[in-house]
């Protein structure tokens, strides 16, 4: 299963989100990571940084939508492009990425939720 494998490739043996990993997987660069996400080049290159609280739940997040998102968009790489570019009526047409970068990923996933249980956009 490819989402498996994609939280496998990302989370460490220690529970972290590997910033550079995802970064990898996702086939972008660390300041791309840190410009999606909304965190500073350093939060997501320097070790003890990036196992900061807040920086691991910004991570966290994106993981998650984009892990839930995977699984009915064919892949890790299409729900990363929906997760950059597809409008959310439900948010003024603001993108999953525009939301975690408000801090408001908690909605996204309650979003996902209702989609995922039958509900309308």
């Amino acid at each position: 299963m490819a989402t498996t494998s994609f939280l496998h490739q990302v989370i460490s043996d220690e529970g972290f989100i590997a910033a550079n990993t995802l970064a990898k997987v996702l086939h972008i660069t660390q300041s791309d990571l840190a410009e999606v996400t909304g965190l500073s080049r350093d939060s997501v290159s320097k070790s003890s940084r990036c196992k900061s609280r807040s920086t691991q739940a910004r991570l966290r997040d994106t993981v998650e939508i984009i892990n839930r998102v995977s699984e009915w968009s064919g892949g890790v790489g299409r729900a990363f492009s929906w997760f950059r570019s597809q409008p959310l009526p439900s948010f003024g047409d603001k993108t999953a990425e525009d939301l975690v970068k408000e801090g408001r990923a908690e909605a996204v996933k309650a979003y996902l939720a209702r989609i995922a249980d039958g509900g309308y956009a």
